[in-house]
């Protein structure tokens, strides 16, 4: 019941192994911030030096964490994920997957594997990373192949899209989850729990965490129009407010609001001024409301500077979900037995708060109302004909 984290970044997947009875030998994490999260929150997980991967499984051997080879349980990962995001299929070189300069750290992780031959394999990314136009599927398909033959072990990748609302995870967010055995078993994934029932955004967010501060940008005081759960398009012909925008010109996140009886949108990592999703407050999430909606505990303590923080949160494993993988893992492979509900479930709230009042357009947006072309479909550039306004580029879908 041992793991060895590779791309740790600030603990997510490792705190929910954590919950579900695994102990963390060492951290691979090339990121010094995020380190130093680590090393706040969990000294005794050792922090692998040299920090970068490639380096790191050219040196490290398992007597270095006191075990043997075929000891370690878990070799556990979410390697860099924006070679396979789907925001990367918004920019001029598509997305290059693993042409992309990031994703050579694969083998980095490959040459731990061998190393290692742990009994269990766990590999967590973005939907792209295994599904689609240059995932890495293939490639990792082929490296197990290799190392089986070299090793005589078994490994046999299997994977599921999943999406964290629907194991109580506060947040729609759609994962790709990737498990490997040594022996060459099957693994059956855990069944959903809450598509139902989710667990909310209201449930998480009872009360505001951390400093909340005002929106910035040229669009900061329209947010207040827009309804809970709601985006930019309420402001078309196709929605119930003034229109101000041409339909799907726009980022999906531009104005993005959350609402109190729904899982929050996916929490990004890089988000500009009118980046969503923003609090039912008209007011951007604080780090700790995003880490929240992550369902990470309010104990844990995140550093650097906000910047650092938000990248942080938006990069993570949702720890609640890497806890019900790894209980899946401690049954079927460690005879492991978890009567009792995950440790890092989010509770729901018993009274529904009341939607927030919707506000009139203000008046300097009013400008815009009128007639306004939608976007032209697939391939057609941000908008029809490709021109935009140049006092409207701010959040225009790229």
């Amino acid at each position: 019941m041992t793991v060895l984290s590779t791309f740790s970044g600030t603990g997510g997947l490792d705190l929910g192994l954590e919950a579900a009875g695994f102990e963390t030998l060492g951290c691979v994490e090339f990121d010094e911030v995020a380190r130093l999260t680590l090393e706040r929150n969990r000294p005794d997980w050792r922090l692998i030096e040299p920090t970068e991967i490639v380096a790191a499984s050219q040196m490290l051997r398992p007597r270095d964490l006191g075990i043997r080879k075929r000891d370690l349980g878990i070799l556990a990962g979410g390697p860099p994920c924006q070679p396979f995001s789907k925001a990367a299929q918004y920019r001029a070189t598509g997305r290059q997957g693993l042409e992309d300069s990031r994703s050579k750290c694969l083998a980095g992780f490959f040459r731990i594997l061998e190393t290692f031959l742990p009994r269990v394999v766990l590999i967590e990314n973005v939907a792209g990373f295994l599904n689609g136009r240059g995932s890495a599927l293939p490639h990792l398909e082929h490296q197990l192949q290799l190392i089986n033959r070299r090793c005589g072990t078994r490994y046999e990748l299997q994977y599921e899209i999943v999406n964290a609302a629907d194991y109580g995870v506060p947040q729609v967010r759609r994962r790709a989850i990737a498990v490997a055995r040594r022996d060459g078993r099957p693994f059956d994934f855990p069944d959903p729990t809450h598509v139902d029932r989710p667990v909310t955004a209201g449930d998480a967010l009872r009360r505001p965490l951390g400093a909340p501060r005002a929106c910035s940008g040229y669009w900061a005081d329209l947010l207040p129009s827009i309804p809970e759960g709601e985006n930019y398009l309420w402001h078309t012909h196709r929605g119930g407010g003034e229109p101000i925008f041409g339909y799907r010109t726009r980022y999906w996140s531009f104005l993005l609001k959350l609402a109190k009886d729904l899982p929050s949108w996916t929490i990004a990592a890089s988000p500009g001024p009118s980046t969503g999703p923003f609090h039912w407050d008209n007011r951007p999430l604080t780090p700790e409301e995003m880490f929240r909606l992550q369902s990470f505990p309010q104990s844990w303590k995140v550093l650097g500077a906000e910047r650092d923080r938000i990248r942080q949160a938006g990069n993570a494993t949702p720890p609640l979900l890497a806890e019900i993988i790894g209980r899946a893992i401690s049954e079927q492979v460690f005879g492991g037995s978890l009567p009792h509900a995950p440790k890092l479930r989010i509770p729901r709230r018993r009274i529904k708060s009341a939607k927030s009042r919707v506000r009139p357009v203000p008046q300097q947006y009013r400008q815009h109302i009128g007639e306004h072309p939608d976007h032209g479909g697939t391939g057609m550039g941000p908008c029809p004909g490709g021109i935009v306004p140049k006092a409207q580029l701010e959040g225009v879908s790229r």
